[in-house]
């Protein structure tokens, strides 16, 4: 049987999450659930503090990855900034108590509104990633009597070897500006509203391999001395973005260790840089992904004569990782022994409407796992939630974070009213 992640073990045979049951959250909430675990999310935040020690910096969560109000305000009071890619994240930032000064507003697409917002708060920064959205920014704070400061997102072309969907540094992506676009835009002299202090990149998600952050890193660095030399001043901080990878199932990531060794190597007081650089890091998965799991109960095993199906309770809606980039989450039974004995290959499926609802294809699955029994699919702790959907009148689950012997419910499951209430309906 595969073993479980560090925060989620088995005590007595039933998986748990710390010292929690996974079959008592069961019983108190229902499933599917999504539980994390508190101290699952803290040890990499402090990993990353730990590795940057000495280094001027801000580790700056990337809300998308799970935006859990609980969750951010738990990260935000253990000194983490945040980063934001919509008005929303910008809301619940604030509203989870983050403080103003270490959020950072990145996203290719802003909107008037959004900046505006954005504007209306002493913000770190505003990562800009085009020419007009630099040029609309300037205006509106102009506008507004203030000066914003922002880095310019440089895409450095460097392939990250990720899932085209989440790769983000490549010339083909929508992402970030390109040097010749950086150099021209820094001739212009139209930008009064602005201030350029930063760099900023972000090559993709799930990377695992040192070498694109390395290439990547070299490139920023050739990329600031052209900027200086036009501008004719020294630019504060380097936003290097996110995308160190974790283990879903074989996988090897580098750690963070040797991560954050690459960073000081790069950008560190003995560097060629000489440290002379504020280093923002944008970790969302790095953080959240082996911080949750889904918890689900099997509906119907389904024989067949190559394979059986297992129809779990939770969907494509609740877990879309699988369905849109074939991800792969490992899918423990909650207690031990139905893991036990024989193997079939199932595919492990949900009740959605559609093919694609399949979480496993061809899985080896002890025969012993029926109707009524608990899985767990691990590692759902980053873009689990987050980009949950009502799709099929289906409300999203419920959230509970563990702490210890204690756990609370930190997001109700959605009633059918709930999936109404904003309809207008005569």
């Amino acid at each position: 049987m595969p073993k479980p992640l560090e925060y989620f073990t088995y005590r007595d045979g039933i998986l748990s999450a710390e010292e929690v049951a996974l079959t008592e959250l069961a019983e108190k909430f229902g499933t599917p659930t999504y539980v994390y675990s508190k101290e699952a999310f803290l040890a990499p935040l402090r990993d990353l503090e730990r590795g940057l020690a000495g280094l001027d910096h801000l580790v700056c969560f990337a809300v998308k990855a799970n935006s859990n109000l609980s969750v951010l305000k738990l990260l935000a009071e253990a000194g983490a900034g945040m980063d934001l890619v919509s008005g929303g994240e910008l809301r619940r930032a604030l509203r989870a108590g983050a403080d103003p000064g270490k959020l950072v507003f990145s996203g290719v697409g802003k909107s008037l509104a959004e900046i505006d917002e954005g504007l209306a708060h002493p913000l770190h920064s505003f990562n800009v990633e085009s020419v007009v959205e630099l040029k609309l920014l300037s205006d509106r704070a102009k506008a507004a009597g203030k000066r914003a400061r922002v880095a310019l997102r440089f895409n450095p072309d460097v392939d990250p070897k990720t899932h085209p969907y989440i790769s983000t540094g490549l010339k083909k992506n929508k992402f970030g500006l390109q040097r010749a676009e950086i150099l021209a835009l820094l001739k212009r002299h139209e930008f009064a509203g602005v201030r350029i202090a930063g760099l900023s990149i972000h090559i993709g998600s799930q990377i695992l391999s040192l070498s694109p952050f390395e290439d990547a890193f070299k490139k920023t660095k050739r990329m600031v001395g052209e900027i200086e030399s036009i501008l004719g001043s020294p630019l504060e901080f380097l936003d290097l973005g996110g995308g160190l990878g974790i283990p879903y199932r074989n996988e090897k990531p580098p750690s963070i260790e040797a991560y954050t060794k690459l960073i000081r190597k790069h950008f560190g007081p003995k560097s060629e840089i000489d440290g002379r650089y504020r280093i923002l890091l944008e970790p969302g998965r790095t953080i959240a992904g082996n911080s949750g799991v889904l918890l689900s109960r099997v509906l119907y095993r389904k024989p067949r004569k190559t394979k059986d199906f297992v129809i779990v309770d939770a969907g494509m809606n609740d877990l879309v990782r699988p369905a849109l980039y074939g991800s792969y989450h490992e899918i423990v039974p909650v207690e031990a022994a139905r893991g036990k004995g024989k193997r079939r290959k199932c595919d492990v499926v949900g009740p959605v409407c559609e093919s694609s609802d399949c979480f496993a294809s061809d899985r080896p699955l002890a025969d012993r796992i029926e109707g009524g029994d608990l899985v767990a699919f691990l590692s759902a702790g980053a873009y689990g939630m987050s980009m949950a959907s009502q799709y099929n009148t289906r409300g999203r689950p419920a959230e509970v974070l563990v702490d210890g012997e204690g756990y609370r419910l930190i997001r109700k499951r959605e009633t059918f009213e709930d999936l109404i209430g904003s309809e207008v309906f005569r």
